[in-house]
């Protein structure tokens, strides 16, 4: 059988004023187009992409909440660039430090937010490259969590592209990355009204994160990601000479993808997909639904031959939570496997009382009710 082939990334017709570009599909990593897409570039400030990935995945697991009182070091009251004037001993809520970095780019914020998190400045950065190296990054090491200037600082179009294929899976950073405007310490006697730095959020429909950056070393750069009809492009721009101009080459790479890309859907969201046995559960049964939307994204023209198998697991022991694994959806096209999407459980299952169990185990014997 031959080998489903991803669609291959092409330098023409478009052409990009940016000195590297990629744009991905990010549901399979599928890099759709490309120019220098691993040339080792400074980041500037769309490192705060990491900074906030990896501080959501922390308030995922517990280490932090977005109600911590995080206290003003030296250190990030000392930071420059962009900032929302932290004062040292000053306390603010991770919630308000999260969205100044998400929409002011603050340094003094990405500080921290960086101490409080991990215990140190150095401690932060090392955890922003022991992540980078398990997303598998080439050509990306950290100096900081902020992104201004520094030696041995640096990163890639494709490889930011992939960190911010990653942050997607955590609806939070997309959630303070989208935010346009936000004020911080409203009932003080120094209020901030913040706006986004992000222009597509007004400008191109569908944008709902992420990150610019500027440095005179790095020019104008943008990782961003765009959503329309259940198709989701990232795109990721370093070098760009020209003022605002990050903006206009992204929007370039989406009308590119939106012109030559569809998606296609195999289920609804929250679609009952089949029914799993529950072993010693209250239930019998579980539901099983997609994880979010499957689909896959495809060259306009080449929608043909597209369906899909549901492979189930043959049973499940009680207790299951919901949102559990309990199969897989596949999906292919002309016969040939492209993706494979979990199916869940749709609704938690408690382990049985052992006097309903033996209610049951007698219905199954005798076939009463």
């Amino acid at each position: 059988m031959r080998a489903w082939a991803a669609p291959t990334p092409t330098p023409a017709p478009l052409q990009t004023e940016a000195d590297s570009a990629v744009l991905m599909d990010p549901t399979t990593g599928t890099v759709l187009f490309e120019k220098n897409p691993h040339k080792r570039v400074a980041p500037a400030s769309v490192t705060k992409l990491m900074t906030m990935l990896i501080a959501v995945e922390a308030l995922e697991q517990g280490r932090i909440s977005l109600e911590d009182r995080v206290v003003t070091s030296q250190r990030a009251y000392e930071m420059g660039g962009s900032q929302i004037y932290l004062e040292p001993g000053e306390e603010m809520s991770m919630k308000d430090l999260l969205a100044s970095i998400a929409v002011q780019s603050a340094n003094d914020a990405c500080v921290a937010v960086a101490e409080h998190l991990s215990g140190s400045y150095e401690a932060f950065v090392e955890e922003m490259n022991k992540k980078a190296e398990s997303l598998g990054l080439q050509n990306t090491h950290f100096a900081n969590p902020h992104g201004l200037p520094a030696e041995n600082h640096y990163t890639s179009a494709y490889d930011m592209a992939t960190v911010a294929r990653e942050a997607l899976k955590y609806p939070k950073v997309r959630e303070f990355f989208s935010i346009k405007h936000y004020k911080i310490r409203p009932d003080s006697a120094k209020p901030m009204l913040l706006d986004n730095h992000n222009k597509l959020l007004w400008w191109y429909p569908g944008s709902d994160g992420f990150k610019t950056g500027w440095t005179s070393e790095a020019k104008y750069c943008l990782v961003s990601t765009v959503e329309r009809e259940g198709l989701r492009f990232v795109a990721a721009v370093f070098g760009v000479p020209e003022i605002r101009g990050h903006f206009k080459e992204s929007m370039k790479l989406y009308n590119y993808g939106f012109a030559r890309y569809t998606y296609r859907s195999v289920a609804k969201a929250g679609e009952v997909l089949g029914n799993v046995p529950v072993g010693k559960g209250e239930k019998e049964t579980v539901s099983a639904i997609p994880r979010g939307t499957p689909g896959i994204l495809v060259e306009r023209g080449k929608e043909k031959g597209i369906e899909s198998r549901i492979e189930l697991q043959p049973y499940v022991d009680a207790p299951v939570s919901a949102g559990q694994k309990i199969g897989e959806l596949v999906i292919l096209q002309s016969g040939n496997e492209i993706r494979r999407v979990d199916l869940v459980a749709k609704e938690e299952v408690a382990s049985g009382k052992f006097s309903t169990m033996m209610t049951k185990m007698m219905q199954k014997m005798y076939g009463f009710q």
